[in-house]
């Protein structure tokens, strides 16, 4: 999905057009993962639809439980919620920063290996002083 090392910076529409494909499968992951905590509240711990997705959405962005738990299914349930949603939370970040990220250390390993300093490394490599060390 990213350019090569080499290859120059992607034209701005074609970034945006990254970060917001991006944008989209985190927000497809975020989604998917209160849909599944919808449901596993209202059958494992037997809430409504509206309280189901209270607890899931206060779960899935690590605000806390609302309601009480009274069924064995619903603890369990909450417990692996809890820990899914954390993984849930640090996977949608990642997808967010990556296209960001990779632009920034793209960028700057065209700005460190500029032709200038390509050139000024050959002719060193051409013509070594005697105290300079071999590669």
């Amino acid at each position: 999905m990213s350019e090569p090392r080499k290859k120059p910076l992607l034209p701005r529409k074609v970034f945006v057009l990254r970060v917001l494909r991006s944008l989209a499968l985190a927000l497809g992951i975020i989604g998917v993962s209160l849909g599944l905590g919808i449901l596993g509240y209202h059958f494992c711990a037997g809430l409504s639809w509206l309280d189901a997705l209270l607890n899931a959405s206060m779960i899935l962005t690590g605000m806390g439980p609302v309601d009480p738990l009274h069924t064995v299914a619903g603890k369990l349930f909450a417990a692996f919620y809890a820990l899914f949603s954390g993984v849930v939370f640090i996977t949608s970040v990642a997808v967010l920063l990556a296209p960001l990220v990779n632009r920034f250390l793209h960028k700057f390993h065209l700005e460190f290996e500029s032709p200038e300093n390509d050139s000024k490394d050959r002719r060193r490599a051409a013509d070594p002083k005697p105290g300079d060390r071999v590669k």
